[in-house]
């Protein structure tokens, strides 16, 4: 018995020591790792990294920029049996336990001991959510102290739905998805509470190993974690037997599904991407800001579209380059599969997709996709193949498919709706650029035929000679320095020795023909180079460039020399489309913006442009004695990239909460009446004249413009609704090729894409100013002639600058003395 005594005092007595010595490993433990504590109540205003979304004019995605793809929810919006189902996986006693699981731990401790591996965690949901917001994810004695004594710090001042809120948030799914939200939409495109019981187990399956494990980087496995979790739920009582083994054999139907691109304007997108990382760093990439462009997705649609059918007509008109590689023939001719492995280094670029040629015969070939599909070409979707030799010349027609193509070819295709067809992607390039007139947003922007492709974006970043697009300018400058319309100069040849440009000058018309005295309207309509340098001459250069800076063209595009006449100055497409909507507009300079509103994570914009707006109504004393005379312009940081909001400009009664920002008037109202008037007769008599046949309405305006040796070619024109510019050239720049001109190459797209945009709106062309007349002139003399003048017209101008009266012979009616 005393024996027993001593034995059981020995036990206590051990006992009583190993308890104090745990308690003081305990708190000695805590006392270590706690200072390092942060406070656990930042978690309830954590802030998630959130990628930036770009969304267009009416709310359509257009991209998304992050490394990590995030969608945080409350805990409300996670479906129920979702919750459920991570619990079943991760921790089954997760409302039980205080934060730590001993149990867990215990079975964790028996496995190392056992094993002498760390193989087993024994983590609760509380403990990884310790780890993933404080912690660092190291597998140390150290780490996993400190993560116990975190969780029950958190368990003490957080709810469970707190906790389990922020875990399903947070917690790394695989695949840059970050979060349950996240992790449905990149694995099977859709929201939480659209997930099937399957998918829901397949996803709370992930957390072991989201990346080794999921069900596109190793299906089998992720289908044995979906199992277990089904059987977890099915033991826990979540489902029944019958869902369970409907669920257990379901299958796997994940895919990658990227950010749902609902609005394609990758060009647009990197230019919204640009300017937020330098307005806010590397935050514009995990705040959740949200910002809303300019962008109409029908119309940009229109001028993607537009722009590739153009660049792609252009190249077939100039023949075949061949294929883009050669690979080698398979042992088996008829293995796809073997076929389709050899086009892994290949990609689709601007819709048209690579295939290798795996076999040919006199009436089609057969070509593999990259996804091992055989796809059969029609010969006479071919004949246009004519082989290149340069830009002014192409070889004989093809005469069946083996003289355009040959086994282990890697071509293009375009999908031609019901067949496929030989394409090739062009190495021309070009871009359309279409602007509100109104208050200068973009509505629609393709920099180049593929962003894929090529970044690089021409819209605003190539430097061109717009030739004679730019002659317009040079003619608005002449009537505000006593020309007009009907003024003759003569289209002679001429030579000009000019210091400025260095040499003996010998200008030329693109016809190479001469057409003595011309009236302006008519030299501007034909697009005469000898009167419009003569009318530079005759104005000065520099009163020219002083009429024009205003139009919104930099200082440094504008050359100092009679060349400025044909368009040699360098400007981008989107600076020559702003320049044009001052004569679409009625006079007016607006700046071009593409940015609307930018919101913060929480909904709250922190941005709303405020865009310089035309509004004739402005200018009127009454309004101008009113507050819009204070109103306080952008600073110049803000100036630089204004964007968006804006009110109705028309209400009945104007609030300073309202503010509007006047647009400046840059010539008179009568100067760009008339200016539009001779560029609608360019579209109904002269250089573009296709758009007036292909479109049928009269109130387009615009001009063709050729640069030198046919590098560049433009069109842009507008109505007083859209304003929008064509260029074709090559990057690097060399010769499109003889009869490359505007007309010819650039015309068609704009036409194509002003089709589209305009389709179902009503004509509607400026109003006509007051102080404007209309009189009778000779077409000849361009003065003015009584109304049985054999070859008389009518034509506008401002009064006080009516010409003189043509001399007349005695026999001619005395009633044409009368004219008006």
């Amino acid at each position: 018995m005393q024996r027993f005594l001593r034995v059981l005092g020995f036990l206590l007595a051990t006992g009583f020591t190993l308890f104090v010595v745990a308690v003081v490993v305990v708190v000695a433990a805590y006392l270590y790792v706690a200072p390092d504590h942060p406070d656990v109540e930042v978690l309830r205003e954590v802030e998630m990294k959130v990628p930036m979304r770009v969304y267009s004019r009416d709310g359509r995605l257009m991209a998304e920029f992050g490394e990590e793809r995030r969608r945080p929810l409350a805990y409300e919006e996670f479906p129920e049996r979702l919750r459920e189902a991570f619990i079943a996986a991760e921790d089954d006693r997760f409302y039980q336990h205080p934060g730590v699981d001993y149990q867990g731990l215990i079975r964790a401790t028996i496995n190392l001991i056992r094993t002498r591996e760390r193989t087993q965690g024994g983590s609760t949901i509380t403990m990884q959510v310790a780890r993933n917001f404080f912690l660092t994810r190291d597998r140390t004695y150290i780490r996993k102290i400190s993560e116990i004594f975190l969780a029950l710090k958190i368990e003490r001042e957080l709810s469970k739905e707190e906790i389990l809120s922020l875990y399903l948030n947070k917690i790394f799914l695989g695949h840059r998805a970050f979060g349950v939200a996240a992790a449905a939409e990149v694995y099977y495109g859709k929201t939480v509470d659209e997930l099937s019981l399957a998918e829901m187990a397949m996803i709370a399956g992930l957390p072991q190993a989201p990346s080794r494990a999921n069900p596109l980087s190793n299906p089998e496995r992720a289908v044995q974690r979906r199992g277990y979790v089904l059987g977890r739920m099915l033991e826990r009582g979540i489902i029944s037997q019958e869902e369970y083994a409907e669920a257990v054999m379901a299958p796997v139907t994940a895919s990658h599904h990227g950010a749902v691109v609902e609005a394609s304007a990758p060009f647009v997108s990197e230019m919204v991407r640009q300017h937020m990382l330098d307005a806010y760093g590397e935050d514009a990439y995990t705040e959740g800001f949200r910002v809303y462009t300019t962008i109409d997705p029908e119309r940009q649609d229109a001028a993607t579209a537009a722009l590739r059918r153009g660049l792609m007509a252009y190249d077939r008109r100039h023949g075949w380059r061949g294929a883009v590689g050669q690979v080698a023939m398979p042992e088996n001719p008829d293995d796809d599969r073997a076929w389709a492995s050899t086009l892994a280094s290949y990609y689709r670029i601007g819709g048209l997709e690579p295939v290798v040629v795996a076999a040919v015969d006199e009436a089609h070939f057969e070509a593999v996709n990259r996804m091992g599909e055989r796809l059969t070409v029609d010969f006479d979707t071919m004949e246009w193949a004519r082989p290149f030799i340069n830009r002014a010349r192409v070889g004989d027609p093809p005469e069946k498919p083996a003289d355009v193509v040959m086994m282990g070819d890697v071509v293009f295709l375009q999908n031609q709706g019901d067949r496929w067809g030989l394409a090739q992607v062009p190495e021309v390039e070009g871009t359309v650029v279409a602007l509100d007139p109104q208050d200068g947003a973009i509505i629609a922007l393709a920099g180049g035929f593929d962003f894929r492709h090529s970044q690089f974006n021409r819209a605003v970043q190539a430097l061109r000679q717009p030739g004679s697009a730019f002659k317009p300018f040079i003619y608005s400058a002449a009537l505000e320095n006593g020309f007009t319309a009907a003024t003759l100069i003569n289209d002679a040849p001429v030579v000009f020795e000019d210091a400025a440009l260095e040499d003996v000058w010998r200008p030329t018309n693109y016809t190479g023909r001469f057409f003595g005295p011309t009236r302006l309207r008519e030299a501007l309509v034909h697009s005469r180079n000898l009167v419009s340098v003569r009318v530079l001459r005759d104005v000065g250069v520099w009163p020219t460039v002083r009429h024009l800076e205003p139009f919104g063209f930099e200082d440094h595009s504008l050359p100092r020399d009679l060349s400025l006449a044909l368009g040699s100055g360098d400007l981008t497409p989107l600076q020559l489309t702003q320049g044009y909507a001052v004569f679409a507009n009625g006079g007016y300079r607006v700046d071009p913006w593409f940015i609307e509103r930018i919101e913060d994570r929480h909904g709250e914009a922190v941005f709303t442009a405020q865009p310089a707006t035309v509004c004739p109504e402005c200018e009127q004393p009454e309004l101008a004695n009113g507050y819009l005379t204070d109103i306080t312009a952008p600073n110049d940081e803000n100036d630089a990239v204004t964007t968006a909001w804006h009110p109705d400009l028309f209400d009945d009664e104007l609030s300073p909460s309202q503010p509007l920002r006047p647009a400046e008037r840059v010539i008179n109202p009568q100067n760009a009446y008339l200016m539009d008037s001779m560029l609608r007769d360019v579209i109904r008599h002269g250089t573009g004249r296709h758009a007036m046949r292909t479109l049928g309405r009269r109130d387009l305006a615009g001009k063709t413009g050729t640069a030198n040796e046919y590098r560049d070619a433009w069109f842009s024109g507008y109505n007083p609704d859209l304003v929008a510019t064509a260029w074709i050239g090559f990057d690097r720049s060399q010769s499109l090729g003889p009869r490359e001109g505007g007309a010819g190459a650039a015309l068609p797209i704009w036409t194509d894409f002003m089709g589209q945009a305009l389709s179902g709106m009503p004509e509607r062309t400026l109003e006509q100013p007051a102080g404007m007349v209309s009189v009778r002139i000779s077409r000849e003399s361009g003065l003015v002639v009584g109304a049985d003048h054999p070859n008389g017209m009518f034509e506008l101008f401002r009064e006080g600058e009516l010409p003189e009266r043509e001399e007349r012979s005695d026999q001619e009616d005395s009633a044409a003395d009368d004219l008006f």
